[in-house]
């Protein structure tokens, strides 16, 4: 039996939401233990540990006192929680930017024997600093593997005096003779990606810019440039860059635009830029990193194991950022997710999927082959029930305007991912997927172009207790959204709109034995 205090009795609504904030802290996502975070930042793998670094606010759960928080995993699996990184103080906020790994101690910050990781970031300089006003380049460094950091006091090593000139992502260039740094970063409402390049981290030099082109009705924000070998060839190497862009999401809000060409080390080329003014028939002409509203800032690891390239995005969209119903939290970080490279009807395309350690699966709970669904909605067995579920499908629309699942189902609740005939699109509904009224644009229906495969659908979706993603046709389209539903909605459930469909496989995994933030 359970007790109850007269104030749960008098405020037991306001209880009851407070013991839903609460359920909604995910199970296979990355979140902080307290306050808000937002852009993963300083992406590197070093000595045996992915280091996650983030904007965080230590003082808050909405944005604000802008300083890097960080977390470290050996597997991308289990996330270890760390003190304050770099801290924001009344000089400068801490905003985002990437870390390297100076093996060759061309910063002098360490020694050969010692080499250090800098952090390279942008401060955003308040009204009691020099640089009121600017946001500039500036370093940090740690002689500890990341654990703790110490501010240059050269900084800032690169100001271009602007107020919206920010995020760097630095990689190593290795020429054909001669090595260097470049760093990428944004003149955020210029839509223009800079290029610049150091022989020390420390003195820079300008190289070139890209843009505008395609997308460019919000602020550039957080690129990212890498090399991949298309189709797995490495004979074939194209590079991608990667531009947030908010607003302006092809889903509306933050959303994340990519671009495949060349970079010679000085300048990188487009061969996908469709417009270079915006002035495009539509936003879904373009190349997205996710076709839902909750993935934004997405960058890369540096130095992955096999040169593989791996991301992490933003769970969440700048139009309800501060918004969202969770406490003393706020915003998760996506599921880390492999990229690669494909040619998919003639153009090179980028293809994603989770990252999953292998000691983490756990046996089916839910298994059937093919089955017809009829008109309607067809409840499955409480085994195929969760609030955290990796579910894998194979759908066939037959004569059904649209088919698919319902998860995270209960009374007058539920998330609808399936396939629309007529638009020939992936859909994501969360208009009655729970809490939904909290913003006025968080009730949404997303859908992405995506061709059927020998006339099926094949789905890949995770479910955690605040979000869902879903990865169709072997990641060749995303869409990741934010969903706020009751605890107790945990129902899944089939469904086919105007006619008749197939299930030709369903596999459902139940996680919600996973340590928490862990896949």
């Amino acid at each position: 039996m359970t007790s109850t205090t007269a104030s749960d009795r008098v405020n037991g609504v306001a209880a009851d939401a407070d013991r839903d904030r609460a359920a909604y802290r995910p199970a296979i996502h990355y979140t902080a233990e307290r306050n808000w975070l937002n852009d993963p930042n300083g992406l590197v793998h070093y000595k045996g540990l992915y280091h996650l670094f983030y904007q965080y606010n230590p003082d808050g759960n909405v944005w604000g006192n802008m300083s890097w928080g960080h977390a470290s995993s050996p597997d991308l699996a289990t996330w270890t929680e760390h003190p304050l990184a770099i801290a924001g103080d009344v000089y400068e906020d801490i905003f985002s930017g990437s870390i390297v790994a100076d093996l060759e101690n061309t910063s002098g910050f360490g020694s050969t024997l010692t080499p250090p990781l800098v952090a390279i970031y942008t401060s955003a300089f308040t009204e009691l600093s020099a640089f009121a006003g600017l946001q500039a380049q500036s370093l940090a460094y740690s002689l500890d593997d990341g654990f703790t950091w110490t501010k240059h006091e050269g900084n800032p090593v690169l100001n271009r005096e602007s107020a919206e000139f920010r995020d760097p992502k630095v990689f190593r260039f290795n020429g054909p003779s001669e090595a260097y740094w470049v760093m990428v970063a944004v003149e955020a409402q210029d839509h223009l990606v800079v290029l610049y390049k150091s022989a020390n981290l420390k003195d820079w030099t300008y190289l070139s810019s890209f843009g505008p082109a395609n997308a460019n009705d919000g602020e550039w924000e957080c690129p990212d440039l890498f090399p991949l070998p298309l189709d797995g060839r490495t004979d074939q190497l194209k590079w991608v860059l990667i531009v947030s862009v908010n607003p302006g999401g092809v889903a509306g809000g933050s959303g994340g635009q990519y671009f495949v060409g060349t970079f010679d080390g000085t300048t990188f080329t487009s061969e996908n830029t469709i417009s270079e003014d915006g002035q495009a028939l539509s936003l879904r002409e373009y190349s997205w990193l996710d076709w839902g509203r909750d993935y934004y800032a997405a960058v890369s690891f540096s130095d992955v194991p096999g040169a593989k390239r791996i991301m992490i995005a933003w769970m969440n969209n700048w139009d309800y950022a501060n918004d969202i119903p969770t406490s003393p939290w706020k915003s998760a970080m996506s599921l880390p997710r492999h990229v690669t490279l494909a040619t998919i009807e003639g153009e090179p395309r980028l293809v994603q999927e989770a990252v999953e350690p292998t000691d983490r699966l756990v046996s089916a709970s839910y298994a059937i082959g093919r089955k017809t669904i009829d008109r309607g909605t067809e409840l499955l067995p409480d085994e195929a029930w969760g609030q955290v579920l990796k579910i894998d499908a194979e759908l066939r629309p037959g004569t059904a305007d649209e088919i698919g699942l319902v998860v995270r189902g209960g009374q007058d609740e539920g998330t609808f991912i399936g396939y629309n005939s007529f638009s020939r699109c992936l859909v994501v509904n969360r208009v009655k997927s729970g809490y939904v009224d909290f913003h006025h644009s968080f009730a949404s229906v997303e859908t992405a172009p995506v061709e059927l495969i020998d006339g099926a659908l094949r789905l890949r979706i995770y479910v955690d207790r605040s979000s869902v993603e879903v990865f169709a046709q072997g990641g060749i389209i995303t869409i990741t959204d934010q969903i706020f539903p009751k605890p107790s909605s945990c129902e899944v459930a089939l469904y086919a709109h105007n006619g008749t469909g197939s299930v030709e496989s369903l596999v459902i995994h139940n996680l919600e034995s996973a340590d928490p933030n862990a896949i």
